[in-house]
């Protein structure tokens, strides 16, 4: 993994861990509100990176890599972290290895079941065709969307195209979806997702909230997969601004 720091270090510290198949640089909009709130940390994951070459490994090692950074440059302290859907899951497991404290944390659309062991290999390589047709059939994706908000997935999508053609993303799917939240314990947690993946979000929203009661769910209409993100990286900053003093 890459970790790349925005902002003033006096000031109170978020954490930004982006999706499967996206950059770092998917946060830049939301970096430019809170560079002046915020001192940010916003990491690439192993298999992504933007112009070099790697190998996804798992959820819990990519966890295990940013709770080590946590404690070596924040002694292992955060106010706030957020992550987008896979990044979502690794902030999950973070929390439930329990080895740093974060007092404040978002998983926005975030996987956390683990799927039927039959559907997990024709799902991976499905995901992995999606990711291939993006980065190679662009103009037929801009055209049946016709939407700032895929324009933008697609641009992230052509920047980590990984160095191992569609591996990474295989091997991202099958450790999202063979491994199930077990606990979690942090003060202050957050689940949150769009009305359009509804169907995919409640499975999870339920689980969550059996592990632990207090969870805050907040849905946001008209939104799909990454969209309150990529189109309205103002409601996120304000939002994440709200959870500090």
């Amino acid at each position: 993994m890459e970790f790349h720091t925005y902002g003033n270090q006096t000031n109170p510290t978020l954490l930004l861990l982006p999706g499967l198949g996206v950059s770092h640089e998917i946060f830049l909009p939301l970096v430019e509100l809170l560079k002046d709130r915020f001192y940010m940390v916003a990491a690439e994951i192993d298999g992504f990176l933007i112009g070099k070459p790697s190998r996804f490994t798992s959820v819990d090692d990519q966890a295990a890599q940013v709770n080590r950074y946590v404690q070596e440059h924040f002694d292992g302290k955060l106010e706030v972290a957020y992550g987008l859907s896979l990044g979502g899951k690794i902030l999950s497991r973070m929390m439930e290895r329990s080895e740093i404290a974060i007092s404040h944390a978002i998983m926005d659309a975030a996987p956390l079941l683990a799927l039927p062991r039959w559907s997990v290999g024709p799902l991976r390589y499905y995901q992995a065709f999606n990711v291939w047709s993006c980065y190679h059939c662009t103009g037929f994706w801009r055209w049946l969307f016709h939407s700032h908000y895929f324009d933008v997935l697609l641009d992230e999508v052509k920047k980590v195209f990984p160095s191992d053609r569609t591996r990474a993303v295989r091997e991202g799917y099958k450790s999202v979806y063979t491994n199930t939240l077990e606990s979690i314990s942090g003060p202050d947690i957050h689940f949150w997702y769009g009305t359009k993946e509804a169907f995919v979000a409640k499975p999870q929203v339920k689980h969550l909230l059996s592990l632990c009661p207090d969870v805050h769910v907040e849905i946001f209409d008209k939104m799909n997969h990454g969209q309150l993100l990529v189109d309205h990286p103002e409601v996120v900053a304000e939002r994440i601004e709200k959870l500090l003093p």
